[in-house]
């Protein structure tokens, strides 16, 4: 089916195999679909970074959805970089910008589908869960393992993110936490968080994205929901 009935084609052109973004488009897609306000997705951000979901989505909306799919992040996209993106992945894929530096790679294997439907349903539902990552699933992580990032410089990286769907005969998809964990390393962290995929209530899939959190220190209850009431005023702030 055709590329065109993407909604993703609403914040950046998909049909050419060089893609790069606007500061507007990364931080209208953060902020629009995946209700993420990380203050990296901000238009005048000075370390400014097209979200991790954004370059997910189009990979799959330009590749086709296979069952097995990772998706391994090694650096931030800035605005206005030139990215190739492939029309097919027979195994993986090195997503490379301007200066042939990789930004993901892509390792797929099994079927494969580009129904626009499962696609867009798909999408949707990874983003929306990502995008509220921080602070609905972290916090509770980090009081959980007494560490908190730094809340002058917080700096949470996208790492990876595999799925494993057991079939492509959905239409609809939603998604459920199934489990988090931490892993400490002096003042670095991993953090996993695990989730199924349903379709009219049966499980048909899971899928683990993965974290570093870096500049841990001790948990400061007061720091931590400063650090929340302030990504809970940018987004009042934006919706106002």
């Amino acid at each position: 089916m055709s590329i065109k009935k993407m909604f993703i084609e609403n914040f950046c052109p998909i049909d050419a195999n060089e893609i790069s973004f606007t500061r507007q488009q990364g931080s209208d897609f953060a902020k629009q679909v995946a209700d993420d306000f990380n203050p990296l997705h901000n238009i005048d951000a000075k370390r400014f970074c097209v979200p991790g979901d954004l370059l997910f989505s189009i990979v799959i909306a330009k590749s086709g959805l296979h069952k097995k799919m990772t998706f391994d992040f090694s650096g931030m996209v800035s605005d206005n970089v030139s990215l190739t993106f492939p029309e097919h992945i027979d195994d993986s894929f090195a997503i490379k910008d301007d200066k042939d530096k990789t930004c993901l790679s892509v390792s797929v294997s099994d079927e494969k589908t580009n129904n626009p439907s499962l696609i867009n349903a798909l999408t949707k539902a990874y983003v929306d869960f990502s995008g509220h990552t921080f602070p609905d699933i972290l916090v509770k992580l980090m009081s959980e393992n007494n560490v908190m990032i730094n809340p002058a410089r917080p700096m949470v990286m996208y790492q990876s993110m595999s799925i494993d769907l057991h079939t492509l005969a959905a239409e609809s998809v939603s998604l459920k936490l199934a489990k988090t964990s931490l892993t400490i390393d002096s003042k670095r962290g991993d953090a996993w968080l695990e989730f199924d995929l349903l379709s009219n209530g049966e499980v048909i899939g899971h899928g683990k994205k993965h974290m570093l959190l870096s500049g841990l220190r001790s948990y400061e209850q007061e720091s931590v929901d400063a650090m929340v009431n302030q990504y809970h005023q940018t987004k009042a702030d934006y919706q106002g």
